[in-house]
């Protein structure tokens, strides 16, 4: 057997097994028990440094924002 098909048929097999048993296992390791406050803070740590919403001061030169409060106070 020469070393192409041997190869070959090591991926076709064992390989794809192994591959199919890790992704298995990643899933698991994903929804296993336990792991959601893990999840929730790794969610939500991207709003940690956040006190406030920034203003719109409606400095830039194409401010869609402060043209929207323009029609709002119209509006009003």
């Amino acid at each position: 057997m020469d070393t192409y098909s041997f190869l070959r048929q090591l991926a076709d097999s064992w390989v794809l097994l192994m591959l199919f048993l890790f992704f298995l296992g990643v899933i698991g390791w994903a929804f296993r028990p336990g792991s959601r406050p893990l999840h929730d803070d790794a969610a939500q740590s991207i709003f940690g440094s956040e006190d406030a919403p920034r203003a719109c001061h409606g400095s830039c030169a194409t401010c869609a924002c402060a043209a929207a409060d323009d029609k709002i106070g119209d509006a009003r």
